[in-house]
């Protein structure tokens, strides 16, 4: 019992001193994109031109943002009509849930198929897919993917794609336009 007293006369001290000052101060922000949103106004529209790469995002009549040399799937031209043809869907959408864990950054889903597609692809016997993502680049690349790379998907830098999931709530519309 008399070794406790000195160890807990000790461990009380060591409780009660201040912690010694840092050489360096590290600073850790939480990711920008998963604070609240520090914009006022609010997205309803995903616009995405398709031929020209451009990814647009509105407001009302106010276009909000524009971004330029989005990457889709590795085979762009024409709608996308089964799973694995590596074509970006083309049509009108919502974003309907996000993923803050994504492999690529951060991700928005778009609510690919519609009723029509997925009958279409029926009738084929084939799958229309559904796991359709506005998205930034894998995890731990640490740089821009080049071209047309994903498997339908539409793609931005890491940076826009915060700003995205700031700016774009769930329910916001996505249409994406050959």
């Amino acid at each position: 019992m008399r070794r406790l007293v000195p160890l807990l006369v000790l461990l009380t001290a060591a409780c009660t001193t201040a912690p010694p000052t840092p050489v360096e101060t590290v600073t850790t922000a939480p990711l920008p994109a998963l604070l609240p949103p520090r914009h006022e106004a609010r997205a309803d529209l995903v616009r995405v031109h398709k031929a020209a790469r451009v990814l647009e995002v509105w407001s009302g009549e106010t276009r909000l943002l524009s971004l330029g040399s989005v990457q889709l799937g590795r085979t762009p031209v024409g709608p996308k009509r089964f799973e694995g043809d590596g074509r970006t869907p083309e049509g009108r959408y919502r974003i309907d849930w996000r993923n803050p864990n994504s492999a690529y950054h951060l991700s928005l889903h778009v609510s690919y198929p519609d009723e029509a597609q997925s009958a279409y692809a029926r009738a084929m016997g084939r799958s229309a897919g559904g796991l359709i993502m506005i998205h930034g680049q894998p995890n731990g690349l640490g740089w821009r993917m080049a071209g047309d790379w994903t498997d339908g998907c539409i793609a931005v830098s890491d940076a826009e794609m915060e700003t995205l999931w700031a700016l774009v709530p769930d329910g916001a519309t996505v249409e994406i336009l050959p």
